[in-house]
């Protein structure tokens, strides 16, 4: 199934010489994406082409055909080459040599954003594009957003609707729309990063109480993330609990939205909120809801961002009363819209209207979920408006 990805990467390797970087998720489908775009693939993990990487620059272009005329550049994919340990030196070596004779994508597990952090060896050299799951919009087009960035609404089938509730954004168990298959992956993607990724990506010894914070974290999508608390509640030190949360972030099992508080009064500066990225095994229909809008939006975000639209941000509002909204969209520092996300609702909330003259926001939208769909642009309204979720969905990315 095409993704919006396959397009955004046939963009940005038809017009920048810069390698693509691919991030994200494990099984989120950078592998495939990638593939469809390349033309020569390298995978650390088969012999035969670990042993051209090691051999160097030289015999990986000749065995790509580098010496070759050929009518337009071929483009090289480098899937799991961050498990080389000198994998910054041979990019670096490697595109600076052979840039104008092809281009590069390089992917692999989520663990790649992180270790492209360890330094600015490759500055100037790629864009990084970071892949989330398929989202509402992406299931209506893989169409790229033009520079006015909202899509026009459109139409999503039931049948993809419910498979997109039920079984989650990551390809295999949405396609697969199969409860016995869903449960078997999920297994598998949980003993694949419990006994596998965490153990690579850091030093972390506690694996069993790591398993067990994130047990508790899974419940707890949608709700702040109180250190202590949660420190208290496994049993160890808050510092330990912090390093875990960025550990589990950095592998893209769950993400922080921390609050704004620009031009708010009394509003709350410290705690972030934690959502899961899939939001299939949440069993509360509000925090499930809840969940699935998050990641829309931070898909959405930081999309916009790797395109080069703007530099979008998500947060979200609470003050010392105790009013809130759940989110906040930031472009270039300045507040766009805000969203509260309910599964059922009659009434706007009057936090909505609060918070969207504190903050000089344009737009303001009770995000529903039990709303039938409208064909309507609700970015068209500046004053707070009951939006059906899947009208507003389909217009992010």
């Amino acid at each position: 199934m095409k993704r919006v990805y396959d397009t955004l990467l046939a963009e940005h390797l038809a017009g920048h010489r810069q390698m693509a970087f691919v991030a994200g998720p494990r099984q989120v489908g950078k592998t495939t994406s990638c593939r469809a775009v390349g033309s020569v693939y390298f995978d650390w993990d088969v012999s035969s082409h670990k042993r051209l990487i090691v051999a160097g620059a030289g015999d990986v272009a000749s065995a790509a055909g580098l010496d070759v005329l050929a009518a337009k550049p071929p483009v090289l994919v480098f899937d799991e080459l961050h498990k080389f340990s000198r994998w910054k030196q041979f990019l670096k070596g490697f595109f600076d040599l052979y840039e104008k004779q092809c281009r590069v994508v390089v992917t692999g597990s989520s663990r790649l954003d992180t270790y492209r952090r360890g330094g600015d060896s490759l500055m100037g050299r790629y864009f990084l594009f970071r892949m989330h799951p398929f989202s509402v919009a992406e299931l209506v087009t893989t169409d790229l957003p033009g520079e006015g960035i909202v899509r026009p609404p459109a139409h999503l089938t039931d049948a993809a609707w419910h498979a997109l509730w039920q079984f989650g954004g990551f390809p295999e168990p949405m396609l697969a729309a199969s409860e016995r298959f869903s449960r078997k992956w999920q297994s598998l993607r949980h003993t694949q990063l419990y006994k596998e990724d965490l153990r690579d990506l850091t030093r972390i010894q506690e694996l069993g109480m790591l398993e067990v914070a994130g047990k508790l974290l899974e419940e707890r999508s949608g709700g702040q993330l109180v250190v202590a608390n949660l420190a208290r509640d496994v049993g160890v030190a808050p510092n330990t609990i912090k390093s875990w949360v960025d550990a589990l972030c950095a592998l893209h099992v769950g993400f922080l939205v921390r609050p704004w508080h620009r031009n708010v009064a009394s509003s709350l500066r410290k705690e972030p909120k934690w959502y899961l990225r899939d939001w299939s095994g949440i069993a509360d229909p509000g925090k499930r809801f809840e969940t699935l809008v998050a990641c829309h939006l931070l898909k959405a975000v930081e999309g916009w961002t790797d395109m080069g639209l703007g530099k979008f941000s998500l947060h979200y509002l609470r003050d010392k009363q105790q009013r809130e909204v759940d989110f906040l969209v930031a472009n270039d520092g300045h507040p766009w819209f805000l969203v509260e996300a309910k599964a059922a609702a009659d009434r706007l909330s009057p936090a909505l209207a609060y918070f969207q003259q504190a903050t000089g926001a344009a737009h303001a939208f009770q995000v529903v979920m039990n709303m039938n769909p409208v064909m309507a642009d609700c970015f068209t309204r500046r004053q707070p408006t009951l939006v059906p979720a899947l009208s507003f969905l389909s217009q992010l990315l």
